[in-house]
């Protein structure tokens, strides 16, 4: 009996988390690839999640387990009305193209997976409830079949990226993973309904539930109080909100795609499995000590300015499984007698759900950067559990205040000094950092590890972490200086002024437009240069070289360009010519037309026009063979959106493009090597393709950029042919022809590598 309790739990919660990546990556091309995707599809799965766990809740309570169990095997057959074509996006499915796309997309999720999820997010707290009602000797104290829930749910979230995204097509070929779940939902079905006879042959199942039995945590009969519901809603708000904070800081800059988004989730359910866990692997106590030693460390480097280096992905995960650890194990620790496990669950689930909602929801209208991740950093401590050796009294209620405090001004007085020492750029970025600088640094850090002395009170170690927190935000926003920063669905956006003064007196003016954490243009306002494209599209580099080539070829009418950043490659733009920008972010083009900002799209000498939506859906709207040049330069931060360099991208851009034409994409990337898959795609559509990285000049605004040209014959190249830094792509055939429905971005991870 508790083996099949157990292996029914570990399939259902396999078909929970199985889905989540998987509906996901069908949605991305519809929404540009950005990581709010996934934060927004987590907050429907846990609100769903919560109202699975009502709906077992109520229906034991007022019908009973016998008449229950009956019930619910009638209802589980509903979903099959959703399942009888397997689970999908349908092709003429479009969202908005200017307003927020969250509720499009949660009605989407609602409509296509929202009744087999509801009834299989249902099977967790209802089998646990019957397993209570049963003989079976352990069920006094059935909270450990969480863990096997848990575990199921962590080896379908390892499995995706590494097992069934590799391997399997998401709607297509032999076995789709679309269909795999489909008949995982049917064998589901047949294990509930052996627990449901297992349950019924049992002589308890009648009972209420367990009056008589309870744990150490809960006295017999005692219903939980309103302050312990919050407890338990705080203490579970606290790591889903993080879950989400540390994923979009992890994936903005290398790339929205399942892999990265399932590491921090797999840790986030592995807590789970490890606190309700009948055997302690990892002792709670040890987490509350550990804790302190990563969040000073971590509060002390957001301090400093570098959250954001991949070096550093490690500390944030570590420190948000220690975190979640703690949190999670408080609640086990006090988790009620097992007639009040669905109330427990739910309650926890809301606290989830709420932190989701947080994040993905309200965080983006309060907040215009993602300060929802440290805030909530320093939201968990307050959680933490107080130490039998911590001092009481009212002077230690008096340093719980105070000493945070001092510790605020002495972080406030140093950062006032690191400013007037390096007040044209942020000291901590400079490659040629001098020793002053690392003294500076290693003194940040020696005083963030003091924090760690404070851990003994939650509340006196919680204002030391939000103190160091709070003094780093208030000095990097004066040090980086944003002349305008905006939030948006598809990330946040400044806009920094580089301006400086030479030698001679003179003010040279520069603006910056800043996606995430990287460049996507700037402009000089000097009047020499002000026309004059910078970073990554400058004259003497491979798009320059590239528009030369075409010009000397044939004359240029029509231009298009995904993605349209600052409006640089307008300046490439002559008389009689059509640009064309697909934009799917509209505070981007809003800051692109604002000559206060730029002045690329205003000065242009051709005529231009932008068109809001993801540029796959606006770009089958346009006639085939319409442009001479079509030029990819779509970003989300650092990453490149990956729906954007499929086969089936690749021929839409083909289609698009004169017989004679030219297609230019840039690929330059921190972490990701695209172009074996590049090549892969021109061998599979039978164009020619070369590469070009260029160093550029920094001290010239020339940023360094790799861009990769096709034509479909090599005379269509012209004058590239001659140069001989135009080469071919580097080869891989381990990373496999690219689709919609299959991609492997673990072989084109280089960071792993390094």
């Amino acid at each position: 009996m508790q083996f099949l309790f157990a292996i029914t739990l570990l399939v259902s919660a396999v078909l929970v988390f199985a889905v989540q990546p998987m509906f996901a990556k069908m949605v991305l091309p519809l929404l540009g690839g950005t990581p709010a995707v996934w934060n927004t599809c987590m907050v429907f799965y846990q609100t769903a999640l919560l109202a699975g766990y009502l709906y077992a809740h109520l229906s034991i309570k007022y019908l009973g387990v016998r008449r229950q169990a009956v019930v619910h095997l009638v209802l589980f057959c509903l979903p099959w009305v959703v399942l009888v074509l397997p689970l999908g996006v349908a092709d003429d499915l479009k969202p908005p193209s200017e307003a927020n796309p969250i509720p499009w997309l949660l009605m989407l999720l609602a409509v296509s997976v929202g009744l087999p999820f509801f009834f299989v997010s249902a099977t967790a707290p209802m089998l646990q409830a019957w397993f209570a009602r049963t003989d079976h000797p352990s069920a006094k104290d059935p909270y450990f079949l969480y863990a096997a829930s848990n575990l199921g749910s962590t080896i379908a979230l390892l499995g995706y990226p590494v097992l069934i995204e590799p391997n399997l097509s998401l709607t297509r070929g032999r076995c789709p993973q679309t269909w795999c779940w489909t008949l995982g939902y049917g064998l589901l079905m047949g294990l509930t309904a052996a627990c449901a006879a297992l349950l019924l042959r049992s002589r308890h199942s009648d009972d209420k539930g367990g009056e008589e039995e309870h744990l150490p945590s809960a006295e017999p009969g005692d219903a939980p109080t309103a302050v312990r519901r919050l407890w338990w809603i705080a203490l579970a708000f606290a790591p889903s909100s993080l879950l989400l904070g540390v994923t979009t800081h992890i994936s903005t800059d290398i790339a929205a795609v399942p892999l990265l988004w399932v590491i921090p989730l797999t840790l986030y359910l592995l807590t789970f499995v490890l606190v309700f866990a009948r055997r302690k692997i990892l002792p709670h106590a040890w987490m509350v000590r550990v804790q302190p030693l990563l969040l000073a460390p971590l509060a002390a480097i957001f301090f400093l300015g570098f959250s954001n280096a991949i070096e550093l992905i490690p500390l944030h995960l570590a420190a948000f499984f220690v975190t979640a650890m703690v949190c999670h194990g408080e609640l086990a620790a006090d988790r009620p007698a097992s007639r009040y496990l669905t109330e427990f669950y739910i309650w926890m689930s809301a606290g989830g759900m709420l932190g989701g909602l947080f994040n993905a929801l309200l965080a983006p209208h309060l907040f215009n950067t993602i300060l929802e991740y440290p805030l909530v950093i320093a939201l968990a401590c307050f959680l933490r559990p107080r130490t039998k050796a911590a001092a009481s009294g009212k002077l230690a209620r008096w340093l719980d205040f105070a000493l945070p405090a001092a510790l605020a001004l002495v972080f406030g007085a140093t950062a006032i000094e690191i400013r007037d020492s390096y007040p044209a750029e942020s000291w901590f970025r400079d490659a040629n950092i001098t020793t002053g600088a690392v003294v500076t640094s290693l003194f940040f850090l020696v005083a963030a590890a003091a924090g760690v002395c404070l851990q003994r009170r939650p509340v006196r170690f919680g204002l030391g972490i939000a103190a160091l927190l709070l003094v780093g935000l208030l000095y990097s926003g004066e040090q980086l200086r944003p002349m305008y920063i905006e939030r948006s669905f598809f990330g946040v956006v400044r806009i920094n002024d580089n301006s400086w003064r030479d030698e001679k007196g003179v003010v040279h003016k520069r603006h910056t437009l800043i996606h995430g954490s990287t460049s996507h243009g700037m402009q000089d306002f000097d009047p020499d240069k002000r026309y004059e494209p910078l970073s990554y599209y400058h004259r003497n580099g491979p798009l320059g070289e590239t528009f030369a080539a075409l010009a000397a070829r044939k004359p240029l009418r029509e231009i298009g360009v995904v993605g349209l950043g600052a409006g640089t490659i307008a300046c490439y733009g002559e008389p009689g010519q059509r640009l064309t920008f697909f934009e799917i972010d509209p505070a981007i083009e809003r800051i692109a037309r604002n000559p206060r900002f730029f002045t690329y799209l205003a000065d242009c000498r051709a005529e231009v026009d932008v068109v809001l939506g993801d540029a796959r859906l606006s770009l089958a709207d346009q006639p085939d063979g319409r442009f001479d040049l079509l030029i990819l330069d779509a970003f989300a931060s650092d990453a490149i959106p990956i729906h954007l360099i499929t086969r089936e991208a690749l021929q839409l851009y083909l289609d698009k493009l004169a017989d004679d034409g030219l297609l230019a994409m840039h690929i330059s990337n921190r972490y990701v090597e695209p172009q074996p898959v590049l090549r892969i795609q021109a061998e599979d559509a039978g164009v020619l393709a070369r590469v070009f990285g260029d160093n550029g000049d920094s001290d010239e605004g020339r940023s360094p950029s790799t861009w990769v040209v096709m034509a479909r014959k090599a005379e269509h190249l012209g004058k590239l042919l001659e140069k001989p830094h135009w080469e071919p792509l580097k080869a891989d055939p381990g990373v496999g022809l690219w689709t919609d429905d299959f991609s492997n971005i673990i072989r084109v991870l280089e960071c792993w590598g390094q």
